[in-house]
C-alpha cells in the first residue's frame, strides 16, 4: 500500500525539464490521494487512504536513474477509512493487519525508473511493513507540467499497481477478502524552495 504512497513520487521517470540535477520536490497534501482497495467477500469494495507521510522526493527528469524517493508512512492514526469506523481501525492496527504497536511504520524506497516515451513508465522499489521488506512495480502516468502562482515547477501525476498483502504477513481472512490489494495514487509535487 506504502508503495503507492511512493508512486506518487515517480515523476522523476519522465523526461523534458529543464533541470540537469536532481531537484528537491514536496507532496501538494491537500492534493493527494494515496489508497489502498480490496475485494470484501465479493458483496462490496472497501478502501483506506494513508494520510500521514513524509520523506525526500529528488528528481532527476533528464536521468531519472540519479533520482532518489525514500518515504516514510506514520501507521498510527495514519489511515482513513470513513466516518463511523472506529472499530474497523483498531482492528486495522492489530496483529491481524499492520500490528502498529511493533511496527508503526511503514517505508518505500525506489530502486529503478524507466520510460520510453516521457509520459508513462514504471516505477520499482522497495516496500518494508509490518516488519517485512519485498518488492513493488507501479504504473506511472506524468498528468501534467507546469508551475505555481509563485512559479515554482509543480508537477501531476497518476500512479497504479497491486500488491499481495500476505506476502507482508498480513492475509487474515484471505481468501474470503482479497489477498490483492489496489494500489491508486493520484498526487501533486511542488518543487522545494531554495
Amino acid at each position: 500500500m506504502t508503495r503507492l504512497l511512493l508512486a506518487a513520487s515517480a515523476a522523476a521517470l519522465f523526461a523534458g525539464t529543464v533541470h540537469a540535477e536532481p531537484q528537491s520536490f514536496e507532496f501538494d497534501k491537500s492534493h493527494t490521494i494515496i489508497q489502498a482497495s480490496w475485494d470484501h467477500q465479493g458483496y462490496s469494495t472497501m478502501s483506506l487512504q494513508f494520510t500521514d507521510y513524509d520523506g525526500t522526493v529528488d528528481l532527476d527528469l533528464e536521468t531519472p536513474s540519479n533520482s532518489t524517493i525514500d518515504i516514510t508512512f506514520n501507521l498510527i492514526d495514519g489511515f482513513w477509512v470513513g466516518a463511523n469506523q472506529d472499530r474497523f481501525i483498531g482492528h486495522l492496527n492489530s496483529a491481524d493487519f499492520f500490528e502498529t504497536e511493533a511496527n508503526p511504520t511503514a517505508r518505500f524506497v525506489a530502486t529503478g525508473f524507466e520510460t520510453e516515451d516521457g509520459e508513462t513508465g514504471t516505477m520499482t522499489g522497495d516496500l518494508t511493513m509490518n516488519g517485512l521488506t519485498g518488492p513493488v512495480s507501479l504504473n506511472v502516468t506524468l498528468n501534467q507540467t507546469g508551475e505555481t502562482r509563485d512559479g515554482a515547477t509543480k508537477l501531476g501525476f497518476t500512479a497504479t499497481g497491486a500488491l499481495m498483502r500476505s506476502e507482508w504477513d498480513m492475509g487474515y481472512a484471505v481468501p474470503y477478502v482479497s489477498d490483492q490489494i489496489e494500489l491508486f495514487i493520484s498526487t501533486e509535487l511542488v518543487a522545494a524552495a531554495d
